[in-house]
């Protein structure tokens, strides 16, 4: 019985390990609040100072409708993955040389992390996945 309950006790302390070190889209849309100045995302999303981010994951760069994007976005060639994403978010004008993005990106690779998993959620319609 012992030996049961031991296992039991690694078993969840190995979880909650790995979940501390997962992506948390509840910790993203808090960190997302910083993005609301310029970005929507959801079903009632709009083009507002950024382009609306639903479905960015897996988007060509510059390509969301009716909105006016720099040349040097347009022409990037990139493709919005998540490893793209996350040079992006941590300094947008060393990824994209000329956009106008003026967010200086966030330090915290946690804070990252996040975020492109509340991204995640949307699809092109704005639905939640």
């Amino acid at each position: 019985m012992k030996l049961q309950v031991l296992a039991v006790a690694v078993a969840a302390l190995a979880a909650s390990a790995g979940a501390a070190g997962a992506q948390d889209a509840a910790a993203g849309e808090k960190v997302f609040v910083k993005c609301k100045a310029c970005h929507q995302i959801g079903e009632t999303a709009k083009n507002a100072v950024g382009p609306v981010l639903n479905g960015i994951v897996g988007r060509k760069a510059g390509t969301y409708p009716d909105y006016n994007y720099t040349e040097a976005n347009k022409d990037s060639g990139l493709t919005w993955d998540e490893a793209t994403l996350k040079d992006y978010l941590k300094n947008p004008r060393a990824k994209v040389h000329g956009t106008k993005m003026i967010f200086p990106g966030l330090q915290k690779q946690e804070d990252i992390d996040n975020v492109i998993a509340y991204l995640k959620q949307f699809g092109p319609d704005g639905k939640k996945l």
